[in-house]
């Protein structure tokens, strides 16, 4: 019965990640859509301040034990290199 509460909570715990990420990865999309980011400093640091708020949830949740280490840094890696895209897409334009 606690491993199946350890599991459960386990798979609420990267849910919920997962769905924090998938809320930046919307708006680094609508930036690749508008290709704005040089006219719109301040959404570059929405976003910066997304990504380590997201980054801190994940360390939170490591520690907890109730998210792999690489879960969340596939997480993670998974987001720069779409910011990393926009970021080359916005100096190509």
């Amino acid at each position: 019965m606690a491993s199946e509460m350890l599991v459960n909570h386990r798979d609420k715990a990267f849910a919920l990640l997962k769905a924090d990420a998938d809320k930046i990865l919307k708006l680094i999309k609508v930036q690749m859509d508008n290709l704005t980011m040089p006219q719109c400093p301040l959404y570059e640091e929405v976003l910066d301040t997304q990504m380590f708020g997201l980054s801190r949830e994940i360390d939170f949740a490591v520690r907890l034990g109730l998210v792999e280490e690489y879960e969340g840094k596939t997480l993670l890696e998974a987001l720069e290199r779409e910011l990393s895209a926009l970021h080359e897409a916005s100096l190509r334009k």
